[in-house]
C-alpha cells in the first residue's frame, strides 16, 4: 500500500509518501510544497493543487490522508488551512485515491502512543518507525509523513468500514 499524508497549509504544505510492504514500511518521499504569500489566494491554492496533482501523478498514491483542520486561533490562517485541505482532498480523488482525515490527536496517538505529543516527539518517532538516520527537515514534511503512518495504522480498520459500506 502507498500512502501520501498531507498537512495542509497554504503558505507552507507538508507531504510525505510511505510504502507499506508486510510488515515492512519505508519512507518514499518527504518535502514541502511553497506558496508566495504576496499571490492573491486564488493564484496560490491553484500552484498548490497543481502540485499536488503533479505528486499524486508521480506517487499514484492509493490513500490520501490529511491532517483535519480543527482549530486555529487565527481564523486567517484556518481559512488558508482549510482551504488547502480542500485541494489536497480534491486532488486525492483526481488521483483515483481513497481520502481519509485524521485529527491531530488521532495522529499523535497512532505514531507515539501519546494525543500530547510534542513536534520533537513526533519528528523522534517517525524517524525512529522509518529507520531514518535523522529527523526529517522541515517539521511540515515530517508531519505529513506522521499523518500517512496514521493511516497505515487504522487501514485495517478503514478498509473494513469501506467495504461495509
Amino acid at each position: 500500500m502507498l500512502v501520501m499524508g498531507i498537512d495542509p497549509g497554504l503558505s507552507r504544505c507538508g507531504y510525505g509518501v510511505v510504502r507499506q510492504k508486510g510488515r515492512a514500511t519505508e519512507a518514499v518521499a518527504a518535502g514541502i510544497i511553497r506558496t508566495d504569500k504576496d499571490d492573491p489566494v486564488p493564484q496560490r491554492l491553484y500552484e498548490l493543487q497543481k502540485e499536488l496533482v503533479d505528486l499524486m501523478d508521480t506517487y499514484h498514491p492509493d490513500a490520501v490522508a490529511i491532517e483535519q483542520v480543527l482549530f486555529q486561533v487565527n481564523v486567517r490562517t484556518a481559512m488558508g488551512v482549510g482551504q488547502a485541505s480542500g485541494v489536497a482532498m480534491a486532488a486525492g480523488v483526481g488521483a483515483g485515491a481513497e481520502v481519509f482525515e485524521y485529527s491531530p490527536t488521532q495522529i499523535k496517538k497512532a505514531v507515539t502512543g501519546w494525543g500530547g505529543a510534542d513536534k520533537k516527539q513526533m519528528g523522534q518517532m517517525v524517524q525512529t518507525l522509518l529507520g531514518l538516520p535523522q529527523p526529517l527537515k522541515p517539521v511540515d514534511a515530517a508531519d505529513a509523513i506522521a499523518v500517512a503512518l496514521c493511516h497505515l495504522a487504522h487501514a485495517p480498520a478503514a478498509s473494513r468500514i469501506q467495504a461495509a459500506m
